[in-house]
Formats: structure tokens, C-alpha cells, sequence
């Protein structure tokens, strides 16, 4: 299942995404509801190119139909990601630690300045792709739908995170 899904920061462009490439950026993300705290494995730059392995664990509610399906405890992956600062644009990987067999997403995004020249506009397209009989569908679109809400609640880390940064 393809998806777009889009952010508006307050912040320019250059800090957002000097953000997403720095690991104590993801240490303070301990509040969201669906997501523990990220892990970051590994950070590796090599002059504009940033290359990070980022773990996640999802601690959200899952449906009857969807545990049927998985384990809840089992529900973690890697990011592998680039982040191109001269471009300002990430290329990313999802790696399931399970269910590898079941389970696909990639995509990109670019962080772009605002229409008015202010702020930064974050548009991620991807890909989610789910093998699990009968309710597939419904999984890629909570998959999708998670993603979304946890974009949506960076916008406000961000803004708080570069507050205090």
C-alpha cells in the first residue's frame, strides 16, 4: 500500500534536519503513546551523507485480529536510513527483527521550506507491504495510520527539542 503523508515544522529547514540526523534528538522521544523510546544503533557520517540504524518497539493497543496474526512484544524493527543534508532529503528502510516474511516498508522524504519561505514542509512517501492472510489490508493501514499520528506528535517534539537545544 502506497502512502504520502506530510508535516509542517515551525523551525527552518536546516535545523530539522540537522535534528533527524543527530542521536540525542531521538533519546528525548520517550512520550509517545504507540512507540517506546527510540534506540539508536548507529550513526555514520561521511561529509553531507549520514547513515543511522535506529530501533524502534511498538507499545500501542493492536486489535483481536491483528494479535491473531502477531505477537505484540514482537513488534520491533530497524530503520536504516541516509539522510543527505546538501539535499535535505532521507531515503529509509524498515527491517522487522520477526516477521520478516510479512513484512515491507521503504520510502523517502525531503524537507522543503514552508509555501510563505518559512518553516519546513516534510512530505514521506512510501511503500507498506503485509503478507498475512485475510487481514493484510488492515494491518498495512495501521501501519500507515500509526505512522501518520507519530509524524503528526514529532512536529511538537521537534519544536521542543529545538527550544531547548
Amino acid at each position: 500500500m502506497h502512502f504520502e503523508l506530510t508535516q509542517r515544522f515551525t523551525a527552518d529547514v536546516a535545523d530539522v534536519d540537522d535534528a533527524l540526523s543527530d542521536p540525542a534528538y531521538y533519546a528525548v522521544l520517550t512520550d509517545s503513546p504507540k512507540l517506546g523510546t527510540p534506540e539508536v544503533l548507529s550513526r555514520e557520517a561521511d561529509g553531507p551523507i549520514v547513515r543511522m540504524r535506529i530501533r524502534y518497539r511498538f507499545s500501542g493497543d493492536l486489535s483481536s485480529a491483528v494479535r491473531a496474526v502477531v505477537d505484540p512484544a514482537k513488534l520491533t524493527w530497524i530503520e536504516e536510513s541516509t539522510h543527505d543534508s546538501g539535499a535535505h532529503a532521507v531515503t529509509f528502510v524498515l527491517r522487522p527483527d520477526h516477521y520478516a516474511d510479512r513484512l515491507t516498508a521503504s520510502g523517502s522524504y525531503r524537507l522543503q521550506a514552508g509555501a510563505d519561505g518559512s518553516g519546513t514542509v516534510r512530505v514521506v512517501a512510501g511503500d507498506v507491504k503485509v503478507r498475512a492472510p485475510l487481514v493484510a489490508g488492515a494491518v498495512e493501514r495501521a501501519i500507515i495510520s500509526g505512522l501518520d499520528e507519530h509524524l503528526q506528535e514529532e512536529v511538537g517534539r521537534m519544536a521542543r527539542w529545538l527550544d531547548q537545544s
